[in-house]
């Protein structure tokens, strides 16, 4: 009977914990909370099973094997307490404040003046009100897949996009579709709102929204059982080709002082994957440091620096994020940005920071002024009897000075102004209806503030007489490209740059600034 009710106990443990790990993905780790619990149950249903087997032939052994678990249990508990205890800030502060390595930066010298041409003025929800128009005019892709709320911000070829996967509209149209895979990816500029629908030659396979061994998660935990994994992060390559970052934890005792040690890229369409230690992760990469987590360590370098004491006790420097970030990029990195301020929280910053989401590389700028929702109140304000909503701003160099810039957007989500603060004075504030472009904003701002030099950069600039212009409506968006005298190049603008576009005519002199061959600002036409 005995051996009945054991045989009876590893079927149970067996098929408990090949359900449990095919359906909730643990990690096969000492170290994860999650992993713990889990395998406890299991143990714990599978004890059960085997006791009532011989609940009533061996009482006396029954109770004797109950008490036993409870003591090894309660042990494991209090191995797991203590613990996480002799880990944790108390003792350790820190370990806690170094895992940011901050070094101080210089304003002036580090963040060059502001180019105008490649700022990430679309934050995510306006983002996905442009992505998911443009996939409202593919009705054939529409009855059949949704757009993903990814939005992954990234630096793509030198341009600021936000790019999402198309996802399975449900389980049946994940079975309908499966052979084939997710057909392609949304791609918006940051900085013109341009959107399109990227169609791959091969669809991708291994997607979040797909179910079984077809789910992302399912399919990079088979191939990585031991390892903690992060969220994964939907990311393009320079040549446009998909792939899911998927940061891997290191930790400290359970779950205590989370780290990245290195990223899994995994191909969607193929289902391989590569694991990179974090230094040899490739540089087309920019999500490889959870922004959560950074801030987390931003938090713990601002608070331990002096002891765990006094950071609730005295709060001698401690310092704090703010309660909300944004992404900033150069050429080939994306950083978050949030502002730096004291313990007391006020209504004022003490400076910022810029942390590399791919190297962790961080640095402190000490620069004193409104702290950024104080900044966002002063532009409603503004224009409070048209009740628009700032989005989260953006700290610039306009002219060597420290400004906040952000888009008043209505009801509906649409940008409709530009707003200008001063950092050190947020009552100086500037608004801009959004139809004269950034540039005239900017210029609007520098003039109140009385600036004697109002050059901006944005971008290079051509006059010529035009040879030839054509009008084009791609995914809903009309554009016009036009040719110049002696100029090789097509340069292109959206409908919504400039009102004067419909009417330009072949032999008029333009003159315009131009990203890439993008226009960004027309300045004359005669």
């Amino acid at each position: 009977m005995k051996n009945k009710n054991l045989l009876i106990a590893i079927v149970v443990f067996l098929v408990l914990s090949l359900g449990c790990f095919y359906v909730l993905l643990p990690a096969l780790s000492i170290q994860s909370y999650s992993s713990l619990i889990i395998f406890g149950g299991i143990l714990f249903i599978t004890y059960m099973v085997y006791t009532i087997g011989i609940n009533f032939t061996q009482p006396l052994s029954t109770i004797k094997s109950s008490f036993y678990l409870m003591a090894t249990v309660g042990a494991i508990i209090i191995v797991a307490v203590v613990g996480s205890v002799l880990n944790s800030p108390i003792f350790i502060s820190k370990t806690y404040a170094n895992r940011l390595e901050v070094t101080t930066g210089d304003f002036a010298e580090d963040i060059q003046p502001v180019n105008l041409n490649n700022l990430p003025l679309l934050d995510k929800s306006s983002t996905e009100k442009v992505g998911d128009r443009v996939m409202g005019q593919l009705p054939e892709l529409i009855s059949q897949f949704a757009v993903s709320d990814q939005y992954t911000q990234i630096s793509y070829n030198g341009r600021l996009v936000r790019v999402t996967p198309l996802e399975y509209n449900g389980f049946f149209k994940w079975f309908g579709n499966r052979n084939e895979g997710i057909p392609g990816y949304i791609m918006v500029d940051s900085t013109t709102g341009e959107a399109s629908l990227i169609k791959l030659p091969e669809g991708m396979k291994y997607v979040t929204s797909g179910y079984f061994n077809d789910n992302l998660q399912r399919h990079i935990r088979f191939q990585y059982p031991t390892e903690l994994l992060s969220t994964s992060v939907f990311e393009i390559d320079d040549d446009g080709n998909p792939y899911f970052i998927t940061p891997v934890l290191k930790v400290r005792w359970i779950e205590m002082l989370p780290d990245i040690k290195g990223a899994i890229l995994t191909n969607p369409i193929d289902g391989t994957s590569t694991y990179y230690d974090v230094k040899d992760v490739p540089k087309w990469v920019d999500h490889v440091y959870p922004a959560n987590l950074v801030i987390e360590q931003a938090n713990s370098w601002g608070s331990y620096q002096d002891g765990w004491l006094n950071s609730f006790i005295g709060q001698k420097n401690v310092r704090t994020t703010t309660q909300g970030y944004t992404y900033l990029a150069d050429d080939t990195d994306i950083f978050v940005y949030t502002g730096i301020t004291s313990a007391t929280a006020d209504q004022s910053n003490i400076g910022f920071i810029l942390i590399n989401l791919r190297t962790k590389e961080t640095k402190y700028y000490a620069v004193p002024g409104a702290e950024e929702f104080s900044a966002m109140a002063s532009a409603q304000g503004a224009v409070q009897e048209k009740g628009y909503i700032s989005t989260f701003p953006l700290l610039i160099n306009l002219n060597d000075r420290p400004t906040y810039l952000s888009s008043l957007k209505d009801s509906a989500g649409l940008v409709k102004a530009y707003a200008f603060v001063d950092v050190q004075d947020y009552q100086k504030v500037k608004v801009t209806d959004s139809s004269l472009g950034l540039v005239t904003a900017a210029k609007d701002y520098l003039q109140m503030m009385g600036a004697t030099n109002t050059e901006l950069v944005v971008g290079d600039k051509v006059t010529g007489i035009v040879t030839d212009i054509q009008s084009l409506v791609l995914d809903g968006n009309t554009y016009y490209y036009l040719t110049i005298q002696d100029d090789s190049n097509i340069y292109k603008a959206m409908v919504t740059l400039d009102d004067h576009l419909p009417f330009i005519k072949v032999g008029q002199t333009i003159s315009f600034s131009h990203a890439d061959n993008a226009i960004i600002m027309i300045e004359s036409i005669q």
